[in-house]
Formats: C-alpha cells, sequence, structure tokens
C-alpha cells in the first residue's frame, strides 16, 4: 500500500507471525539471565531509584498496591514519573526513559505538545475543565470526527472507552430487537461486567473476571480470533437464542493484535455479522486516529455500523471515550421520533464527565495536528525502523523470541504469555495452561524491569507504541538499548 497517510507499508502475514509465535510457547521460556536481572535490581532500581520506590511504599498505605492504573504495575516497584515531553519520561529521581508505553498508546503526537496544550490553557483561562452544559468544542469534535472517518455520521462523547463499549452493546440490542453479544477471544472491550469475557487469552470466558457472577454472561460468548469458521459457528447457534445483536472486533486482532487477524478475516467478519443480522462494531480504542485518520476501518475498508473510540480522541487528556456509527443505530442515543413519526427507544447512557470542554478542545486540536503533520504515517515509518531492528537484533543473538508490528503498534514478545488458549473440551489441562500463562507473565514483567533499567518504557514488557515525535535517531538509540537488554538473555529455570 505504500503508507499513504497510514501507518501500514505492508500489512504482515497474519497466519505466519501465528505461527512463530504457535512455535515460541513450544520452546523452554527465554528471558533475562537472573544475575543480570539482579544486577539491573541492585544498581539501577535500588541505587537510582530511591525516590520512587519511597513513594510507592508511602502510597501502599493508602492505595491499594500502591498506583491507580494497572499499566503502572511494575517489577520490582512502579517508577513515578513527573515529566512527559515529546518522546521521553521523566522520573521523580531525575531518570529519563523513551517512551514506549504512551500512556497505552493515545500520545500518538508524542506528550504534551505545545499545539495542543496552548488550546487547554487557553480554555482553562476562561472556561475551566467543566461545566455540565453544552460547549461549542463538543459540535467541533463530533464535527471531525465524522469527517475523518465515513462510517460515522454521529457521535456521541463518553467517558471512557469501557463505557463507549457498553453504549454500543445497549444501541445494538435495541436497534436489531436481539440478545446475545459476540466478542473476539482474549479482546478487551473495557471492564464492565458483559464485556469482561474471554478476556487475556482466547476461551477463558470468565475466568479472568473475578466479583463477575456467572449469570451476567448469559448473553455474551467468544469466537477464536482469526476463525470465521469458529464466528459463523457461534452467529448459527444464537439463532435459536435470541439472535446476535452485536459482534465486538479489535481490529488488528485481540489485546492491540497481540494474536495479529488477516485482512480476508476481517471482511469476512464483516459479511457474516450482517448476514446474520448483527451490527459489526469496531472497536478502535487503540486504532482509531493511530492507524490512519479514518481508522483501521479506514484501512481495511470495512464500514462497521458502530465503532469505538478512545485514548486519542481526548489527545491524552481525560474524558477518552465515544461512540459514533450509522445514523438509524446513533439514533438510540436521542429522544423523540425518526422521520417515520416511528417512536424510537433510548438506549440508557449518561456520564456527569463526559464532553467535558478539556476533553473536546484537547480532543479536536489533537485530531487537527495528526491530520495537519501525518502523525499516523510518521510514527507507523518508526515503528516499522524499530521492528525491523529488533528482528535483527532477535537473529543475532539467536533468540525464539517474535517482533512484528501493525505500523506504530508493535510487540517484542519473549514469552508467548498471551498465545495460549484454553480449550474446554479438555478441562483438564485447563489449570496447567492458566499456571504456565501465569509463569510465562512474570518473565514479561522481568524483561520490562530490564528494559526501563536501559531507559525504555513499555507496556508489559511485550508491547512498545511508537510516535510522530520519534527520530529515526531515537529509534536508532532505542535499539541500541534493546540489544544491551537481549544480549544478557537465555533460557530460564521456571520449575
Amino acid at each position: 500500500m505504500a503508507y499513504n497517510g497510514f501507518a501500514i507499508d505492508n500489512y504482515l502475514d497474519a497466519e505466519k507471525v501465528t505461527r512463530e509465535l504457535d512455535e515460541l510457547i513450544k520452546k523452554p521460556v527465554y528471558s533475562i539471565r537472573k544475575t543480570y536481572l539482579d544486577d539491573y535490581v541492585e544498581n539501577y532500581f535500588d541505587k537510582k531509584c530511591t525516590k520512587s520506590k519511597a513513594m510507592i511504599d508511602e502510597a501502599k498505605q493508602i492505595i491499594p498496591g500502591g498506583v491507580q492504573h494497572n499499566l503502572a504495575f511494575n517489577y520490582p516497584f512502579p517508577i513515578v514519573i513527573t515529566k512527559a515531553e515529546g518522546a521521553k519520561l521523566y522520573d521523580i529521581d531525575g531518570n529519563w526513559y523513551y517512551d514506549l508505553l504512551q500512556a497505552g498508546g493515545p500520545t500518538i503526537l508524542g506528550s504534551n505538545p505545545p499545539a495542543v496544550r496552548d488550546q487547554v490553557i487557553e480554555l482553562l483561562n476562561t472556561c475551566g475543565p467543566s461545566t455540565g452544559l453544552f460547549h461549542e468544542y463538543e459540535y467541533k469534535l463530533a464535527k471531525k470526527i465524522s469527517e475523518m472517518v465515513p462510517s460515522v455520521d454521529m457521535f456521541r462523547m463518553l467517558g471512557s472507552g469501557t463505557e463507549a463499549c457498553m453504549c454500543a452493546a445497549r444501541i445494538a440490542r435495541l436497534k436489531t430487537g436481539k440478545k446475545n453479544i459476540l466478542k473476539m477471544g482474549g479482546a478487551y472491550h473495557g471492564w464492565s461486567d458483559q464485556l469482561a469475557y474471554g478476556m487475556r487469552v482466547p476461551g477463558t470466558k470468565g475466568l479472568m473476571s473475578k466479583g463477575v457472577p456467572k449469570f451476567v454472561f448469559k448473553h455474551t460468548d467468544e469466537f477464536f480470533p482469526n476463525d470465521l469458521e469458529d464466528l459463523e459457528r457461534k452467529l448459527r447457534k444464537n439463532k435459536m437464542y435470541g439472535g446476535t445483536a452485536a459482534v465486538y472486533i479489535e481490529p488488528m486482532g485481540p489485546e492491540s493484535g497481540t494474536r495479529p487477524v488477516s485482512k480476508e478475516f476481517i471482511k469476512g467478519a464483516e459479511h457474516l455479522a450482517h448476514k446474520y443480522g448483527a451490527l459489526l462494531i469496531f472497536d478502535e480504542v487503540v486504532t482509531g486516529f493511530r492507524i490512519g485518520t479514518s481508522g483501521a476501518q479506514g484501512y481495511f475498508g470495512v464500514d462497521p455500523d458502530l465503532t469505538i473510540f478512545g485514548k486519542i480522541i481526548a489527545g491524552g487528556y481525560p474524558g477518552a471515550g465515544g461512540v459514533g456509527g450509522h445514523k438509524d443505530c446513533m439514533a438510540h442515543l436521542g429522544a423523540g421520533l425518526d422521520s417515520s413519526g416511528k417512536k424510537i427507544p433510548k438506549a440508557m447512557c449518561g456520564g456527569t464527565m463526559a464532553a467535558t470542554p478539556i476533553s473536546c478542545v484537547a480532543g479536536y486540536h489533537t485530531l487537527c495536528e495528526i491530520e495537519r503533520t501525518n502523525a499516523c504515517e510518521t510514527a507507523g515509518r518508526m515503528g516499522d525502523r524499530l521492528t525491523k531492528g529488533l528482528q535483527e537484533i532477535i537473529k543475532k543473538y539467536r533468540l525464539p523470541f517474535v517482533a512484528f508490528n501493525q505500523g506504530s503498534i508493535c510487540h517484542l514478545d519473549n514469552a508467548g504469555t498471551m498465545h495460549f488458549c484454553v480449550d474446554w473440551k479438555r478441562p483438564w489441562k485447563i489449570p496447567n495452561v492458566l499456571k504456565e500463562t501465569g509463569i510465562r507473565q512474570k518473565e514479561m514483567e522481568h524483561m520490562g524491569a530490564a528494559y526501563m533499567a536501559e531507559g525504555i518504557v513499555t507496556l508489559a514488557g511485550s508491547r512498545l507504541y511508537t510516535s510522530a515525535a520519534y527520530t529515526e535517531d531515537m529509534i536508532d538509540d532505542v535499539l541500541v538499548r534493546f540489544e544491551r537488554v537481549l544480549s544478557k538473555c537465555g533460557p530460564v529455570d521456571i520449575s
């Protein structure tokens, strides 16, 4: 495709990557060797991060686990960040890091870009962050999203991606008159009760959703990623039990493409959803305005009925969530009658802090800046450079690791933790799968600690987001730091 404004030049071979990940989980676990990990803990974390450690120890007295966000849990202890600028983060001890976490993905322009920050400061000097009433930028942001994403006739701002996913399920049930929801196994559509199903790895059903009663999942099921036959089996089954209201898709694959899917799968899922009278819901919380200004759907040439937005639409500011889609679907968020005079039932939806002036101003100017600077393509080129370099290092040290990317969403998998699946036809194997993933997750955390000690912040030691703030020289320096860690890896004893 040669980019053409998107983050992706040549789309990856999903089947090839899957085979590589299949092989990875069959091999002994490779990770940072214990002697080197201990050295990083002693000589970096214990000596150079003393203020972070002291603050987290204090915070644990009043905050469960010491932090407020799951992304902040890191081995051996969370690092306290005090400054974010461009491609770098700075901690309370004065250390700096290359930011490949990107707050989970929203800062595609880089952290705290002046073009957005100046507009936010101007707003704070006049209106303030929230009023509870309508602000002109609510319209401007909704209009901008509608102009950029062809499937979005109308848009409703919410407080988070989780809220948007909840709202979309309600719209789908009202629009179709059907009950059931199908989601891709392993995908993350927020932490609401009904969608906290099939988390982390395919087949887990409600195993990873502690505190959620099983009856809540009566109308929720999962299908295996990249498997159109399994999706159609579930759609056929649902026909006998109230039908399928919606098929939820993460367009790159579950957990931002941790198990990538093919272009053929995405187009096939669109066809099957509509064949069985379900709405196709694209969860573009990560991919929206990161893969391209028209989202992953623009790249794939798909027309979803509803699209979930998050993260980037508030430019890294709070209140990052929303749902957009076809007018006949979005009508269920209004009130009154349609053009024929038919009464339209309104989906229950709210949120006092949804569409605040601060989130809408930040979001609007972020999208304008992404468009003006061609940020999606720039970040994607940096992702390609990073991934190619990682693949060369992996080959150099003969490691079983797998590195791949879909534009600026990059993966460096040392353990294959999220490539397992749970097979309920062989329930006796489930305890071992859960044990194995737990062990491998620990090694991901160890790798993440080693990267951090070398000045690189990642998501869980395996996912890397590039931004338009990176330069080729920065990426090359990042690769030097990665090599220092990867050169110290080998098989580890996990017994």
